[in-house]
C-alpha cells in the first residue's frame, strides 16, 4: 500500500473540526476529547491502515469522525459538480477558509484531490476505485433488474448485447412469454447493422461508419442460407439510422429475422460511451409500428436506469449568456 495513504482519514482531518464537533468531544468521556484512539482501539490500528477506513467509522459514538468523513465526501461531489476553488468549497460546506484550506490539503494528500492551475480537481486515487468498483459490479448483473423489469412490463423477450468487433455479441437473454421462440441465444452471434441491438450501439458513430458496417453486415449474411425480409439499400439505410441517431433508438424491420421486429436503446457507461444496447423483441402481430413507437421510451427508460448504474448522467442543457 501507498505509505502516503497509510495514516487514517480521520487522524489527517482531525484539526478541521469545528466547535460544534469540539463541544461533541467534550462530552465525550475523559480521555475521548483528544481525538487520540483508545487504548482498546490500538490493537486494530493496523487493520485501519491496510483498508485506508478512518478509524473513527469503526466507533459508532465518533460524530467528530463521522462529520469529518461527511466534509470531505461533500468537497468531492462539489468537486465533480465543477466547483473549482476553497472560497466556493468553504460556501458549499459553511466552513471556515482556514478549515476548508485543511480539508482538501488532506484530500489532495490523500490523491482525491489534485491542485491544479486555477484550483483543484478530482484526483487519480478516485479513477483507481472507480475502476474497482466497476470490476465488482459486471453489466449484466447491472443490467438484470432492468431487464427482468422490461420483460414484465411487455411481455416480450429482451436482450442485452455488447460490441464485438462488427459483430453483436449477446450477454443475456430472457425469453417471451407469448410461446414463440427466437433464434438468439447467449453467446450468439449477429452483424451489427442487421440487427436493433446492434445499430444502437452505432448511434454515435459518422455516416461512413455505418455505411462499412452496413456493407460487412451484407457480406456476412450473403453466405448463410437465411435471406432477411426486407433488404434495405445503402441510402434508405443512411437515412434510417440518421433518424435512429437523432432520437436515441433503434429498430429492426425484419432485417435479421424474417417476422421479428425489435425495438433497441443503447446504454453508456460513465464516460458517456456506449458500452452494450438492450432491446424487446417480438413477431410482426405483436409489433405493429405503432405498438414500437410507444416501446421507444420504455426501451430506453431502462436502457437509462442501466446506464446511470454504470456511473453515465443525463446531460444538462447549457445555458449561454446573450450579448446585449
Amino acid at each position: 500500500m501507498n505509505k502516503a495513504m497509510s495514516p487514517n482519514l480521520a487522524e489527517r482531518f482531525a484539526s478541521a473540526e469545528d466547535t460544534s464537533a469540539a463541544q461533541s468531544a467534550a462530552a465525550a468521556p475523559a480521555g475521548a476529547a483528544t481525538g487520540r484512539a483508545q487504548p482498546q482501539a490500538k490493537s486494530r490500528a493496523g487493520a485501519d491502515e491496510i483498508v485506508g477506513l478512518p478509524g473513527a467509522l469503526l466507533d459508532g459514538s465518533a460524530q467528530a469522525g463521522t462529520q469529518t468523513l461527511l466534509r470531505g465526501l461533500a468537497i468531492l461531489e462539489a468537486a465533480a459538480a465543477g466547483v473549482r476553488d476553497l472560497r466556493s468549497f468553504g460556501a458549499v460546506l459553511g466552513t471556515t477558509r482556514s478549515t476548508t484550506h485543511r480539508l482538501v490539503s488532506s484530500l489532495v494528500q490523500a490523491r482525491y484531490l489534485r491542485q491544479v492551475q486555477g484550483g483543484y480537481l478530482l484526483g487519480p486515487k478516485l479513477i483507481e476505485l472507480g475502476t474497482i468498483a466497476l470490476e465488482q459490479m459486471p453489466l449484466t448483473a447491472v443490467a438484470r433488474t432492468h431487464l427482468e423489469a422490461l420483460a414484465e412490463a411487455t411481455l416480450d423477450t429482451i436482450h442485452l448485447g455488447v460490441r464485438d468487433g462488427d459483430d453483436v455479441l449477446y450477454i443475456d437473454k430472457i425469453p417471451g412469454q407469448r410461446g414463440l421462440e427466437m433464434r438468439s441465444r447467449v453467446g450468439h452471434r449477429m452483424p451489427l447493422a442487421s440487427t436493433g441491438i446492434g445499430k444502437a450501439m452505432m448511434l454515435d458513430l459518422t455516416p461512413q461508419s455505418w455505411r462499412d458496417l452496413f456493407e460487412a453486415s451484407r457480406r456476412a449474411l450473403a453466405g448463410v442460407s437465411f435471406r432477411p425480409d426486407h433488404n434495405l439499400d445503402p441510402d434508405t439505410f443512411l437515412k434510417r439510422m440518421a433518424t435512429y441517431s437523432a432520437g436515441g433508438y433503434t429498430f429492426d424491420l425484419e432485417e435479421n429475422e424474417i417476422s421479428i421486429r425489435c425495438v433497441a436503446a443503447p446504454v453508456r457507461d460513465a464516460s458517456g460511451a456506449i458500452v452494450a444496447a438492450l432491446s424487446v423483441a417480438s413477431t410482426i402481430p405483436y409489433m405493429p409500428l405503432e405498438r414500437m413507437d410507444e416501446l421507444i421510451p420504455v426501451v430506453q427508460r431502462e436502457a437509462r436506469a442501466i446506464s446511470q448504474e454504470l456511473g453515465w448522467r443525463v446531460p444538462q442543457p447549457t445555458t449561454r449568456r446573450i450579448r446585449r
